[in-house]
């Protein structure tokens, strides 16, 4: 084959070539469509800020029923683990020691009494006063006798020795009358003295009296006040409150009930101000440890002295009504209040949320279905939603009506195209809790 055929062959291989070349180039696909994803509208909503605890129930008041006096459990007059009512008789206690006591304190009262009658008659008293008036008699005899003598002696109409007796009676007279006269004051005073130490003999009486009739009214032990009396801790037949008083039972208050459970500094503070902002305090629910809603609202009671400086929390107890007595001491449940209401907080699903180098992301799809890549600062949590509080940078954050990528984030391209579909809007309920 000569330089000319070749040449003429080899070119015609290569118009092959190229005509193959451009056949390919031809036949290749269109580029692929933008991803398509799942968008959600952020709306604009009021967002109720809600705190939730573990709570356990509690009595508001708890009674300890004791023995307080020393003897023999006789009779059990209740049926464990029932509501009893206030002045309920619970147990009695053998009384006849206490009955004999009682006995005989009256007597000594008795006693007493009279003795404080007779310390007031006042008879050594008059016997005294009358001795005091005797001697008066007596002076007053030998002075008229020392008056009548002195100017007959004078005369010589008397021998001077009856003048000399007529004297001397009469200082026997005063001595005599200074004698009573002590005597009556001795007598006063003793009298008062006996009076005072008779009636406080009759006090004392009146005191064991008051004690003897106390001791014996323990004999029966009642129920201080109206709820739920759990087990008799001590079986009829023995001996109790020897050295000390023995604990039998314990009675707690059932009716209205009380739900105890911790909240943090932060939430007591937010609790606080929304507390005084209302003039009726947010209410609260309980949810039982089956799931089940308590069907009664409670109030807050109280809140405990100090927060914990372990943990930062402090108690709080509510007030619930427990009529039916579905409510025991003890119980676990937990605890939802509403601490106040977020007006018009934009709101967008939690699965919108990415983290990228401990940042939270959102992709947003502008109006020409472009994605843009925005960090923002999240609030509370609202049933499948979150609030956004606002963005990191000036301008950023999410808006109500701007749609944000919830399915598909993998596939978008911050600046690149997208096909969006529509999901539920946020705060729809029903998603991730």
């Amino acid at each position: 084959m000569d330089v000319r055929s070749r040449i003429g062959r080899w070119g015609a291989a290569l118009v092959l070539i190229l005509a193959g070349a451009c056949a390919k180039k031809k036949e290749e696909p269109p580029p692929p469509p933008p991803p398509a994803v799942i968008v959600a509208v952020a709306a604009a909503m009021d967002v109720p800020v809600t705190f939730e605890s573990v709570a356990q129930t509690v009595a508001e008041d708890t009674v300890d029923i004791k023995a307080r006096v020393a003897g023999v459990l006789l009779t059990q007059q209740f049926e464990e683990g029932k509501r009893v009512t206030k002045g309920a008789v619970l147990f009695t206690i053998d009384p006849q020691e206490y009955e004999a006591a009682l006995l005989a304190a009256k007597a000594r009262l008795a006693k007493a009494e009279a003795d404080l009658k007779l310390a007031k008659e006042q008879v050594t008293v008059r016997a005294a006063e009358a001795a005091v008036e005797q001697a008066k008699a007596k002076l007053r005899k030998a002075t008229e006798d020392v008056n009548r003598l002195t100017p007959l002696a004078a005369a010589d109409a008397v021998p001077e020795q009856d003048l000399d007796t007529a004297k001397a009676a009469l200082d026997v007279a005063k001595a005599d009358l200074d004698a009573a006269e002590a005597n009556l004051v001795n007598a006063k005073l003793m009298e008062e003295v006996g009076v005072l130490v008779t009636t406080a003999a009759v006090e004392g009486a009146k005191a064991d009296v008051t004690q003897a009739e106390l001791d014996l009214s323990y004999c029966t032990i009642t129920s201080p006040i109206d709820g739920l009396v759990g087990r008799a801790l001590v079986s009829t037949g023995n001996l109790v409150g020897r050295g000390e008083s023995t604990l039998i039972a314990t009675v707690s208050t059932v009716d209205p009930i009380r739900a105890s459970f911790t909240i943090s500094e932060q939430e007591y503070l937010r609790l606080g101000k929304a507390g005084k902002e209302k003039e009726d305090p947010a209410p609260f629910h309980l949810t039982l440890a089956d799931g089940t809603p308590y069907p009664h609202e409670g109030k807050f009671v109280v809140a405990e002295r100090e927060v914990d400086i372990r943990t930062g929390t402090l108690v709080v107890e509510a007030r619930f009504p427990n009529a039916e007595g579905l409510l025991r001491p003890g119980q676990f449940g937990r605890v939802k209040v509403v601490a106040e209401t977020i007006k018009g907080a934009v709101v967008i699903p939690r699965r919108a949320v990415m983290e990228q180098q401990s940042a939270k992301v959102v992709y947003v799809v502008k109006e020409d279905k472009t994605v843009e890549m925005r960090t923002v600062t999240l609030g509370e949590r609202f049933e499948d939603g979150v609030v956004v509080r606002e963005g990191v940078k000036a301008g950023e954050g999410v808006k109500a009506g701007e749609s944000v990528i919830v399915e598909g984030m993998m596939k978008a391209r911050p600046g690149q195209p997208v096909t969006p579909t529509a999901g539920k809007p946020a705060g729809a309920g029903g998603g991730e809790q």
